[in-house]
């Protein structure tokens, strides 16, 4: 049965800017809060329809109408749009329609993104679906059961084994980009075993893009907090060990205009650290070149902005997370 609301013409949100989309236009296919998950850091609260059961929703002419209309308006504005992305207030492969839609929605001539908790893409009928984008980001918090388990709290009928097997399967089919997030929680899945084995299979699973994110907005379960730098940072320096600087990328939520800059290389050295930690050799030849001074660096280290972190035989410099120094 499909669902036919209000809603079905709020399904298109955006063009907003997006660190690992560009410009997307967003794409609700789900009734809020339907997922498979309930992840204690979702933004969007806790889940009301705790579901594995793939659903019609909404009618695919519909959600392609909506769509088209919000393409052709932001062509006529000259607004640039890089995907068409399926990130809907639920999990996007429990619409039966999935498929369909992508196909309908490729026709505009605009590359589409999927962004899943991939935990039904052992399923052959999903990853047939999926493999029709161009872009999918998998969600991979745990690789343990029992911290699986604690973060993502999934279905009960869902197994995480079938869950990682059915991503590497997916990565084998896929002829497109995969990306894929991990959520670092402190006292969840943040201690260096995990980190290690998470690590460890992203390895495996090869993606374009690593990201290592935390909550950045107010997360459904109240007592949770992000990870803090250095559990970020070792993060970042195994995966950039074995597959490249270049392919991992922190979201830690800096954005700029967070204060008046004296000049723009402070700017610059926070929007960078905010999503690659640096080496202290780095920092002086970026100094070097805009003819800084080492103060501007111990400065924002002592306004908070900045933190400093050991890790093997370097100093890395890493921006401050805003979101764990708020009071609970």
């Amino acid at each position: 049965m499909i669902h036919m609301s209000h809603h079905e013409n709020m399904v298109a949100f955006g063009p907003v800017p997006s660190r690992r989309l560009g410009r997307s236009l967003g794409i609700n296919n789900i009734p809020a809060k339907t997922c498979s998950y309930s992840c204690v850091y979702c933004q969007l609260g806790i889940t009301t329809r705790l579901t594995v059961e793939r659903s019609l929703f909404y009618e695919p002419r519909n959600i392609f109408t909506d769509i088209e209309e919000r393409v052709s308006r932001s062509r006529m504005n000259n607004e640039s749009i890089d995907y068409l992305a399926f990130v809907p207030d639920g999990e996007p492969t429990l619409d039966l329609n999935l498929g369909k839609e992508i196909e309908i929605l490729k026709s505009l001539g605009l590359k589409v993104a999927v962004l899943t908790n991939g935990s039904i893409i052992d399923r052959c009928d999903v990853r047939d679906e999926l493999s029709r984008a161009d872009l999918v980001s998998l969600k991979v918090d745990a690789v343990s059961e029992d911290i699986w388990r604690k973060v993502n709290r999934p279905h009960k009928s869902l197994n995480l084994h079938n869950i990682l097997k059915g991503m590497c399967d997916f990565t084998r089919i896929f002829d497109g980009q995969i990306i894929s997030e991990t959520m670092l929680l402190e006292g969840l899945n943040d201690n260096e075993r995990e980190i290690r084995n998470i690590a460890k299979f992203l390895e495996e699973l090869n993606p374009r893009k690593v990201y290592v994110a935390i909550p950045t907005r107010p997360p459904a379960e109240r007592w949770v907090r992000a990870a803090d730098e250095r559990k970020i940072n070792l993060m970042h320096q195994i995966l950039a060990a074995s597959m490249g600087e270049d392919r991992v990328e922190c979201l830690i939520g800096y954005e700029g205009d967070y204060f008046t800059s004296t000049c723009c290389f402070e700017d610059d050295l926070l929007r960078i650290t905010s999503v690659h930690p640096m080496r202290r050799e780095a920092v002086e030849h970026m100094l070097r070149e805009t003819g800084g001074d080492w103060s501007i660096v111990e400065g924002l280290v002592e306004r908070g902005m900045l933190i400093k972190i050991r890790y093997g035989e370097h100093e890395f410099y890493m921006r401050k997370i805003p979101s764990r120094y708020l009071e609970r």
